[in-house]
């Protein structure tokens, strides 16, 4: 069996992902942290060349599309490009955009010029071979150019099952007993993602926590009904320790060597 054939692809099931995650209240908390750290990014304020690896259905590499980017979508479910390619057309910034239904392990196949920012978010935890992932990201990006890497902390996963209770879960370092369909398998130690970053050729200069709040709330309706109150917390203090340590997700800048 191949790496292409044994990581994640989300065909047949994009329309029940994009209810789940992007429609949620965690998927908007998401967006809209990603777009701030990114409004704040140098390497984003004139157009640029981006590689959005695993961009799904698309949501923020259309955004860029819309701030004059001209963005590239690779992802393994052809479905979700499809959407991707949908959504453009609607907003406008169908121009600005390809869809590629391509692994990871295929892109160095494909000629391009290293890109000046490649995106890859929400996408190693999906993966049998992470590390090797990050090295080819490496090869993806031009010298200097960044990468923003996003990934499931499994340090904030195992938090939220002791607050819930999981205590046998979390003896067993998080091991299912049954696949759950659209959540992460293999959530990923932060500290090991930062050796892999280190040993591919990166520099971190920027992390943030994404859900640092979010998850934790005893009362799950303020998710929705106190949302701007909590964006407006998350926004504040994701980037301050501890609490960019415990978000469900960390988005990491790195600067390619």
């Amino acid at each position: 069996m191949t790496k292409k054939q044994q990581d994640r692809s989300f065909d047949g099931i994009a329309g029940k992902f994009q209810k789940n995650i992007y429609q949620t209240t965690k998927g908007r908390l998401r967006q809209a942290v990603l777009l701030r750290d990114f409004a704040e990014c140098a390497d984003l304020q004139q157009p640029s060349r981006i590689l959005d690896v695993g961009a799904g259905q698309g949501q923020l590499a259309l955004a860029l599309a819309a701030q004059g980017h001209q963005v590239t979508l690779t992802d393994l479910s052809q479905d979700m490009l499809d959407m991707a390619l949908q959504d453009a057309k609607e907003r406008g910034v169908e121009a600005q955009i390809q869809c590629h239904a391509l692994a990871l392990q295929q892109l160095s196949e494909q000629k391009w010029q290293p890109f000046p920012v490649v995106l890859c978010h929400a996408v190693l935890e999906w993966l049998h071979e992470p590390a090797e992932a990050i090295r080819q990201l490496r090869a993806l990006v031009q010298k200097g150019g960044l990468v923003s890497l996003m990934f499931y902390n499994k340090d904030a996963k195992r938090l939220s099952n002791i607050i819930y209770g999981n205590f046998n879960y979390v003896l067993r370092d998080l091991a299912f007993k049954k696949k759950v369909s659209l959540s992460p398998q293999n959530p990923l130690q932060p500290e090991e993602v930062y050796r892999w970053c280190k040993e591919a050729g990166f520099v971190i200069e920027g992390k943030t926590g994404v859900r640092c709040f979010h998850d934790y709330l005893r009362d799950r309706s303020e998710q929705e009904t106190e949302f701007d109150n909590l964006l407006q917390v998350e926004l504040q203090y994701n980037r301050q320790e501890p609490y960019a340590s415990i978000g469900r997700y960390q988005h990491l800048l790195l600067r390619a060597l």
